[in-house]
């Protein structure tokens, strides 16, 4: 047998990498570095947009959580508010906020002739301005929960002016001072005189996550309070609408459903809700759940009926593609052991595909807990003062949401509610990052590989 020569090598010519030989190669080459710099790019680009966007949303809305306060003691003088001396919450009642207002006024300015301090070019009602509107309100509120306090002499936190609050957090500056009807170059003197002598202190704002919405003559007492509840109740409402309906629905359609044109229909008709404008539901909402159903306006349950018909082809369409995603094999291992059609389905095919189910369900709540458009169409967007009962009553009450809550303050002329409304901003984000994060440690905690 005869031996194949070896081809001979020729060692003149070197020899060359497969990498870098050739025009077409180095056009690959440039064509690949094109794509890794554009890909680079459009990453750098989106990062750069979001530092941009929550930089001016924190700068804007971290100084909510922090207000402008006014401490002096306050004797709550028997003969203006109990004028019968009798202790008679009924006959206190009558008492208006002017009253207290009055005498909240003259503690202040009793406070300053004690501690000296000067208020030259400013006049009793200037004095008067530099207290928040809303602190008579408050004042009567807590006399009233307990007469006792009538004539005695307590120490008092009460909320300063919008425009000192804004002054102390550099959005009211002097030369606005000239030009604003409620605010003067005095006052701010005056309110600096204060705040070295330490009646006047910045501290945290607890009650912009616990208080209700207030007028426009008082941004500084405005919170989030019944937003927060409302958006809580109809997240509550939309859960147990919307799990068990689209989850049901998306197992009947993936496992049980016979493959005709009916079916093809149905699930056309689902991607085409999932891509409906949300208006078009507040529309459906106004028309079908208050003119038709008579549901009260504004109401928390109304704004799920209408919430939850926007988010149920989300969770559909999400469970079944993680039911799709169990391997057929698992399904041919449980019926061929014996397990019915029905145990297949709840004790092999549901538990594996429960991760992604709960990822998609919790997603479509954070989308539907954003949305503004159609509650504004249901009245949701109407000035609510007051608190919703405890469920189920609190359900019918009139209520606002976050969203909503955000479009209201950013649609006022007043500077201080610009702040408030990126304040409201922030506390949505919160609670969409923390429904995002709680839908990956679900999505891990639960998952299973095959």
């Amino acid at each position: 047998m005869t031996d194949i020569p070896a081809t001979p090598v020729n060692p003149t010519r070197p020899v060359k990498s497969i990498y870098s030989g050739g025009a077409e190669m180095r056009r690959r080459n440039a064509a690949e570095a094109r794509f890794r710099f554009y890909g680079l790019f459009a990453i750098t680009l989106s990062l750069g947009v979001l530092a941009i966007m929550l930089w001016t949303i924190f700068s804007d809305g971290v100084s909510a959580f922090k207000q402008a306060k006014l401490t002096f003691p306050v004797t709550l003088a028997p003969e203006v508010l109990d004028p019968a001396g009798n202790r008679d919450r009924a006959e206190m009642t009558k008492v208006t906020t002017i009253g207290y207002g009055r005498v909240l006024a003259g503690a202040f300015r009793a406070e300053l002739e004690a501690r000296q301090i000067s208020t030259e070019g400013v006049s009793d009602k200037e004095i008067a301005e530099l207290i928040s509107k809303d602190a008579p309100g408050v004042l009567r509120a807590e006399v009233l929960a307990d007469t006792a306090l009538v004539g005695t002499t307590q120490v008092m936190t009460v909320l300063a002016s919008g425009r000192i609050d804004g002054y102390l957090k550099g959005r009211v500056t002097r030369a606005t001072a000239e030009r604003d009807a409620q605010i003067s170059p005095a006052m701010l003197d005056l309110a600096d005189r204060l705040q070295d002598a330490g009646i006047l202190k910045t501290g945290f704002n607890l009650g912009f996550l616990t208080s209700p919405d207030a007028s426009d003559q008082r941004p500084e007492a405005a919170g989030l309070g019944v937003a927060i509840i409302g958006s809580a109740y109809m997240m509550l409402l939309v859960i147990v609408i919307c799990v068990p309906v689209g989850v049901a629905a998306s197992i009947y359609l993936e496992e049980f459903a016979p493959k005709n044109r009916l079916t093809d229909i149905i699930e056309v008709n689902i991607s085409n809700l999932a891509a409906v404008p949300s208006i078009v539901f507040g529309i459906l909402g106004l028309a079908v759940f208050i003119n038709f159903a008579k549901f009260p306006q504004s109401s928390p349950v109304v704004g799920a009926l209408v919430l939850s018909l926007m988010t149920l082809p989300t969770i559909i369409i999400a469970s079944r593609a993680a039911i799709r995603a169990v391997p057929p094999s698992i399904r041919d291992a449980a019926l061929g052991v014996g397990a019915s059609k029905m145990q297949t389905v709840f004790h092999h095919v549901l538990p594996l595909a429960a991760p992604g189910i709960l990822t998609g369900t919790i997603l479509g709540l954070a989308s539907a807990l954003g949305e503004t458009a159609p509650l504004l169409l249901i009245g949701m967007v109407a000035f609510v003062d007051n608190y919703p009962a405890p469920p189920v009553e609190g359900f019918f009450d009139p209520a606002t949401a976050l969203p909503v809550q955000v479009y209201s303050w950013a649609s006022r002329s007043d500077p201080a509610f610009i702040e408030r409304s990126s304040g409201a901003i922030i506390v949505l984000l919160v609670f969409l990052v923390i429904m995002n994060v709680t839908a990956i440690i679900l999505r891990r905690k639960f998952e299973r590989r095959w």
